[in-house]
């Protein structure tokens, strides 16, 4: 069933574990991501982006998607539907509409009194509905960029005025390919989960070692963001597939060739990084 994510990430959080935000990009990156967990007895947070939204033909399509899939596929676990870096108020409000069950509003490049007004205003249209909010402190940027890092004080003051369910600082992790070594502050995760009492997200999961992700989880991190590590390994087997089969032109087969290694990262990245289940 789609849920909110409030309750699996406050339990996350009293057993010191994390549940994972896997990205979807199509039908059949859902279908996969669906089919794993539900075979694991996982909870699973489905992460879209803005543009996937768009290329997937917008928040109703979507939506349409996952349930009709969870329908078909009988499956029985939680399932989070969220909205990846909201960029505005009227992207989340149209997520909400059409039936996301979460949303991340992320303001994080406006002043801190920008990013409060915005993501108060939507978190008070998400309470309407009992849909759960995300918001963002400090920008985390892409890999061509140096990695930043939150201001413990503002994020205080940013949790308690926003009301909020779930924080994502910035602490050191970017998004996409690493190009340099992860720099994870795993002081200013702790301090920062101490002081708001909020589940925290580390976004650009992809790269950061299985020990440093692990360390952070201790520190307060309870919801991890993973979308490239499987858009590595869904490719990696498509064009294995096409340099061995160049005569094949069936979509149906070039795009499931990435099934197997998506899944069994998948399979992996559960296995690692959530002790509890």
């Amino acid at each position: 069933m789609l849920v909110n994510m409030i309750d699996l990430l406050n339990e996350a959080k009293v057993k010191k574990d994390a549940i994972l935000q896997l990205n979807i990009n199509n039908l059949e990156w859902t279908k996969y991501i669906l089919e794993t967990c539900n075979e694991l007895n996982y909870p699973i947070i489905l992460g879209v982006s803005e543009s996937t939204v768009k290329y997937m033909g917008g928040y109703n399509t979507v939506v349409n998607v996952v349930v009709g899939l969870m329908i078909d596929l009988k499956i029985k676990i939680p399932v989070v539907l969220h909205l990846d870096h909201g960029s505005s108020y009227e992207s989340c409000k149209d997520a909400i509409d059409a039936g996301f069950t979460s949303v991340m509003i992320d303001g994080s490049r406006l002043s801190l009194d920008e990013n409060i007004s915005v993501t108060s205003k939507v978190v008070e249209y998400a309470q309407k509905y009992k849909v759960s909010v995300e918001g963002e402190v400090g920008a985390i940027l892409n890999n061509e960029t140096k990695p930043t890092y939150a201001s413990v004080d503002d994020c205080l003051i940013f949790s308690t005025s926003t009301g909020i369910d779930a924080l994502a600082p910035a602490v050191g992790s970017v998004h996409g390919l690493y190009k340099n070594k992860p720099n994870l502050n795993y002081d200013i995760i702790k301090e920062i989960s101490e002081k708001t009492g909020l589940p925290l997200v580390l976004h650009g999961g992809t790269g950061i070692p299985d020990e440093d992700i692990k360390h952070a989880v201790e520190c307060g991190i309870t919801k991890i963001n993973i979308n490239t590590l499987l858009q590595v390994e869904w490719s990696k087997g498509v064009r294995e597939y096409i340099n061995s089969n160049p005569e094949v032109y069936d979509p149906r087969k070039i795009i499931s060739s990435g099934k197997d290694k998506m899944t069994k990262k998948i399979k992996e990245i559960i296995s690692i990084y959530n002790k509890n289940r």
